[in-house]
């Protein structure tokens, strides 16, 4: 059978390619269309933006699917569910699905648009079940992790466990995404687990985590992971970077141990050797000497970690995360003994949070001079507990969705809209004055306007061929 995935990007690159580079790629709908060409089935990508939706109709007539899959998360729900919509009414008779993040916690709204069908949590195996009984003739029905329609009613289907065993899944189909990307050379993204093990109130794992059983957090073996990477590099031989994608390399340092070797390993056969990133999740009183010495050895260049607030208080009372200031600076200092880079993650405008909190975050930042930073506006995700309890509170009348995470969501008692808004943008003369030379911190602050409004950023991309603020220093 031929399975058409549909996916959209919120911040889109341009409107012919989406996709900047690699790291952006889905991984869901990656993993499903390589388990159905395993199974001798035909897929094909199509990633339309608010200015190309045309595109899906002529995909859908080329390529002629009896199955058109499409993902989602919350910030682009309700462009997929128009295209969706007009699928539907120009192909009656074509089955729709709608899996990923948002129709997993919030299948009902998906279930009353368009679609025939929702996917809950991981889809490699039911999406093969479904295809399988499309291309049977047969009526769907009976797979797990799926809800189907059927007329005004809905079978609701148990899910099934967590997939165990996340080696045997064939590595994830990295062409489908070539005729949506700017830059098919740059850095890609190697998924090397599933699952985290944190319950941050932000996040919306807890949520997922709920929806099956069995195990949740599940990594691939070094010697798995080891194997993409290399396949990966004989076929781009040019290929000089990775990035790691785990919530975290040091929940089990025997295994984040394991992965160093065997990249030490895999790159001493190479005469230029590749070099990585990852995150990293600071846990309380944790010692990473030997931790960064073996990610010295395997040639890792920078660690990204999650410090999100300076405020130890906003951490423990809202975030649920349990980690000192100093806990934070040693792991900087030990990153930065081994020759690591270190990046930093951070959120502002979070419920509870003053201004006060936040200085907290300046002052951090300040001490820690990571070499690049990410600043997130906090935006309340469905699914998460940081959004039920804007919903107790009352914040969520008036918010702004657009390019949620770099615009004021909340109105905060004690931090406005305003004030969020104001300290966001002078966030990097904040962090790096006095530190940096005058002129790049003022050039950060011109692209993080930029990008925080969308028709300047389409301008600023039109004109400049985009570059990301940060990329100069990473």
């Amino acid at each position: 059978m031929r399975v058409l995935f549909v996916h959209s990007e919120e911040d889109y690159y341009s409107p012919e390619k989406p996709l900047e580079g690699f790291e952006r790629m889905q991984f869901g709908i990656s993993y499903i269309s390589s388990v159905l060409k395993e199974a001798g089935h035909e897929t094909r990508l199509v990633v339309p933006t608010p200015h190309t939706v045309d595109v899906v109709e002529e995909y859908i007539e080329e390529f002629d699917p009896g199955l058109v899959c499409f993902t989602s998360v919350y910030s682009v729900y309700e462009f997929i569910a128009t295209v969706a919509a007009g699928v539907k009414k120009r192909h009656p008779d074509l089955f729709l699905v709608a899996g990923g993040p948002h129709a997993t916690l919030r299948p009902d709204e998906c279930l009353a648009g368009a679609f025939d069908a929702v996917c809950i949590g991981e889809g490699e195996q039911a999406t093969l079940e479904l295809v399988e009984q499309l291309e049977s003739g047969r009526e769907p029905s009976g797979i797990a992790n799926f809800c189907i329609k059927n007329g005004d009613d809905v079978e609701r289907n148990a899910t099934r466990p967590f997939r165990a065993d996340i080696d045997s899944i064939p590595f994830p189909d990295r062409d489908m995404w070539i005729p949506w990307t700017a830059n098919p050379l740059s850095r890609p993204s190697v998924l090397a687990g599933r699952g985290c093990p944190f319950q941050c109130t932000y996040c919306s794992n807890h949520a997922l985590r709920r929806t099956a059983g069995g195990k949740y957090v599940r990594m691939r073996s070094p010697s798995n992971i080891a194997e993409e990477v290399e396949g990966y590099k004989r076929k781009f031989p040019l290929l000089t970077e990775v990035y790691l994608e785990v919530e975290t390399l040091g929940a089990d340092m025997k295994w984040a141990l394991g992965l160093a070797s065997e990249l030490e390993a895999l790159n001493a056969r190479w005469e230029v050797p590749i070099a990585f990133g990852t995150n990293l999740r600071v846990t309380p009183n944790k010692d990473y000497e030997e931790l960064f010495t073996a990610l010295a050895a395997a040639n890792f260049r920078f660690v990204n970690i999650g410090l999100e607030s300076g405020s130890e208080r906003v951490r423990r009372e809202i975030l649920k995360r349990n980690y000192s200031n100093e806990d934070i600076m040693a792991a900087v200092r030990t990153a930065r003994k081994h020759g690591l880079q270190v990046g930093f993650y951070n959120l502002i405008g979070l419920p509870g949070e003053t201004r006060k909190d936040f200085l907290e975050t300046v002052k951090l930042n300040r001490a820690c001079q990571p070499d690049w930073f990410l600043l997130s506006v906090f935006f309340p995700y469905p699914g998460t507990e940081l959004h039920d309890l804007c919903v107790e509170q009352g914040l969520l009348d008036d918010m702004d969705k657009v390019l949620e995470r770099r615009r004021p969501a909340l109105n905060l008692p004690g931090f406005s809209k305003k004030q969020v808004g104001r300290w966001y943008a002078w966030s990097p003369l904040l962090f790096y004055g006095g530190h940096r030379p005058l002129m790049e911190v003022l050039w950060i602050m011109a692209m993080g306007r930029i990008f925080s409004h969308r028709r300047l950023l389409t301008l600023w991309r039109a004109w400049s061929g985009w570059r990301s603020p940060y990329k100069q220093f990473e």
